[in-house]
């Protein structure tokens, strides 16, 4: 999961959204907040939905983390 939104889920909460709300104010689905919630691939309309509302910039809500894959002995 080389993507993670941890920083999406503190600033929603900072700003009085919560997951209901996220849903009932139609910002975004179920499916999508669980694509969050596991790190899955969301497209740049998502993250600029995101960037608007709350008035940040992508770095500000997403942080790659790359894989622990050992890197093969030459």
């Amino acid at each position: 999961m080389p993507i993670k939104y941890d920083k999406l889920f503190l600033l929603l909460k900072e700003n009085g959204y919560t997951t209901y709300k996220l849903r009932k104010d139609k910002i975004i689905g179920e499916s999508l907040m669980q694509k969050l919630r596991e790190g899955g691939d969301i497209d740049t309309r998502t993250i600029k939905k995101f960037c608007e509302l709350l008035d940040c910039q992508p770095g500000d809500i997403m942080e790659y983390i790359p894989d622990e894959t050992p890197t093969p002995e030459s």
